[in-house]
């Protein structure tokens, strides 16, 4: 079924993407209910998971569609339906990042294994609380990693034009754990640097935000290989750009804003881009003092102000800061020179500044 959106109303395409994970959800619910009722609560913490978000992902997959300018690459729900399977795959990467990370809450709510521990102690059942919700986050993340696929494969895009697009998903999911290992052995190295942090931003998170949902709607609406190159070379940059904004934020973002307790990011000990940039330019005082505060789990407003400052004045948050202008402009530049149909280059480009502004 076709239906119009205009260049510029992403407002309109999240409201679709949401209309399509509510009917898709709907009936996974009804599903799991005929395995057994005791199924709601996890069925429920996947549901408020998956009620927000940005939708980032979904926007740069349908417009990497739009962009190819070819008559078979209108508005079409069938590739909402494969823009929306991207939102299922990042609630499965949202809901084991929260549980290797430790984190107490999403999207300004408890994280999904606080709240299935929650669910334990208040209802009184045996054993451990924590183990549980763990657990239990756990198989709600698998449930969003295999609803995912089933989510592409029955979009309803035929099976040869789904096959275009295919290699692109699998490589992007698999990277993506990749790079989730990647961050997890640089947290527990006694040393890092920025160009190892950026490496890890490429396969956590630049290439399956921005890059990879390009390429999978330019794949699917036959671009040209020009174009293909393109999203590549702008997906990239601008992924990387959006990763480290994110980690600006997750030091120095309004909660309100970010879903997140400030310098949350520094209670978890994430060897981000900034804290490198931090190490390579503190003196031995300072890097003491990172060392000694950095993933310090109760770590209190003091101790945050403190790494804050500390960030400031080693000239790290000008450094970061300089690289998301560079790599947005770098992405921009790309764009500009990319055969990319009109109407999707000026939401692409609208999409760019949003995804590196300064608030969450």
């Amino acid at each position: 079924m076709m239906t119009a959106t205009g260049p510029l109303d992403t407002d309109a395409l999240r409201d679709r993407v949401q209309q399509v994970l509510d009917g898709f959800l709907a009936r996974q619910r009804t599903a799991l209910a005929a395995v057994s009722p005791d199924l709601a609560p996890l069925m429920a913490t996947i549901t408020e998971l998956l009620g927000g978000g940005k939708r980032l992902r979904s926007g740069f997959c349908y417009w990497g569609w739009r962009g190819a300018e070819g008559a078979d690459t209108a508005d079409d729900d069938r590739v909402v339906w494969v823009a929306a399977a991207l939102e299922m795959f990042q609630a499965a990467a949202l809901l084991h990042d929260d549980v290797m990370d430790g984190s107490d809450t999403r999207r300004g709510r408890p994280a999904a294994h606080r709240r299935l521990a929650e669910l334990h102690r208040g209802r009184g059942w045996v054993g451990s609380s924590d183990a549980f919700g763990i657990a239990g986050a756990i198989l709600a993340g698998d449930l969003c990693l295999s609803w995912s696929d089933e989510m592409f494969t029955g979009s309803g895009l035929p099976d040869a034009q789904l096959a275009l697009g295919r290699g692109v998903f699998d490589q992007m999911r698999t990277e993506l754990m990749a790079g989730q290992y990647l961050d997890m052995f640089e947290q527990v190295q006694p040393t890092t640097t920025v160009a190892r942090a950026r490496h890890v931003i490429r396969y956590k998170s630049a290439q399956y935000t921005v890059e990879q949902p390009l390429l999978l709607g330019g794949s699917l609406g036959r671009a040209s290989a020009d174009l293909l190159a393109g999203y590549h070379a702008f997906g990239l940059a601008l992924g990387e750009a959006f990763q480290l904004r994110d980690d600006v934020l997750g030091v120095f973002g309004d909660p309100g804003e970010t879903g997140k307790p400030a310098g949350d990011d520094l209670r978890e000990g994430k060897r981000t881009a900034l804290v490198a940039a931090a190490l390579d330019a503190a003196d031995a005082g300072q890097v003491a003092t990172v060392r000694r505060l950095l993933g310090d789990p109760s770590l209190d407003s003091s101790g945050v102000t403190q790494l804050q400052g500390l960030i400031v004045d080693t000239g790290a948050l000008d450094r970061v800061e300089g690289l998301i202008a560079a790599r947005l402009e770098e992405s921009l530049d790309a764009l500009e020179k990319a055969p990319v149909a009109p109407e999707a280059a000026d939401v692409l480009r609208a999409l760019a500044v949003a995804a590196t502004a300064r608030v969450g």
